[in-house]
């Protein structure tokens, strides 16, 4: 099982990091956990088509983990490639209606795509036939008890608290042939994280805030520390912790240092903080 961090940022823009994506590879499945803003791009950095990903899974529907969802379905529809499988919480069956319904976002395009004379042409030299249908996405939609379990791959979720009762949002386990890799999603910690972290070889945590950052205390209760963080994991058996959501402030250089330093003090495994394009293998 081998981890590659897409995006490592958060809704801010920055050039260092797209915003929230995760592609977990497995014999020769490619799963993708969050499509957020900047990904699809990354992917091909990486060197992966979007119709090479298997399975897309999403933690939650804010922006900043799906805006990207339209333009990987769209690509992957106008090459004639067959689409992931698509799991995530509601309502993901009414935003991808939004999109790509009759009356969605991208009507116009794709009405223009399937009627026009030369799009046609090309259509076909792709081996498509007329007349072109518009895509037909088949989607799961999931909450905190989904299990999934194919080609020994066991993945389970939790419910994380974070942005309800507006949207649900979980986080995920991965097991492998005796290896085990967490994604938080937008966690404020929880009991129901921290049994889902146990033992875990790689925790992926989402890192909001700094330390000093305590003024407004909404954020404050659900969005932990790096201090914060490295103690669940340590207290739960985690070997590998690696933080990301990064917001701009935090990767300046004295902030790195400090956030670095607080996981060095309190977790004793091998911990950073994740950067796009970083590799995890377990």
């Amino acid at each position: 099982m081998k981890v590659v961090c897409l995006g490592t940022g958060s809704p801010e823009p920055t050039l260092m990091r797209a915003s929230s994506g995760y592609l977990v590879e497995i014999e020769d499945h490619k799963i993708l956990i969050d499509c957020g803003g900047g990904v699809f791009g990354r992917l091909i950095e990486y060197g992966l088509y979007p119709h090479e990903i298997t399975h897309l899974i999403f933690s939650h529907l804010h922006s900043d983990h799906m805006i990207d969802y339209a333009r990987l379905i769209h690509a992957i529809w106008d090459a004639n490639k067959p689409f992931p499988k698509i799991y995530g919480p509601k309502p993901l069956k009414i935003i991808n209606e939004r999109i790509f319904g009759k009356n969605g976002m991208l009507s116009f395009d794709l009405s223009a795509r399937t009627k026009l004379p030369a799009s046609q042409e090309v259509w076909v030299a792709r081996g498509g036939k007329v007349p072109r249908p518009w895509p037909k996405i088949n989607i799961v939609e999931i909450d905190e008890n989904w299990k999934f379990e194919e080609f020994n791959l066991k993945i389970q979720s939790c419910l994380v608290p974070h942005a309800e009762p507006f949207l649900k949002c979980l986080a995920f386990r991965f097991d492998y042939k005796g290896k085990s890799f967490v994604f938080s999603g937008d966690a404020g910690l929880c009991d129901e994280l921290s049994t889902l972290c146990k033992g875990s070889d790689l925790l992926i945590h989402w890192c909001y805030r700094m330390s000093y950052e305590t003024k407004f205390k909404k954020v404050t209760e659900k969005s932990p520390s790096a201090k914060d963080i490295a103690k669940m994991a340590e207290n739960n058996g985690v070997q590998k912790l690696f933080l990301t959501h990064m917001r701009a402030h935090m990767d300046k250089e004295e902030n790195q240092i400090k956030m670095k330093e607080e996981l060095k003090n309190n977790f004793s495994g091998i911990s950073g903080i994740a950067e796009d394009l970083m590799v995890l293998k377990l």
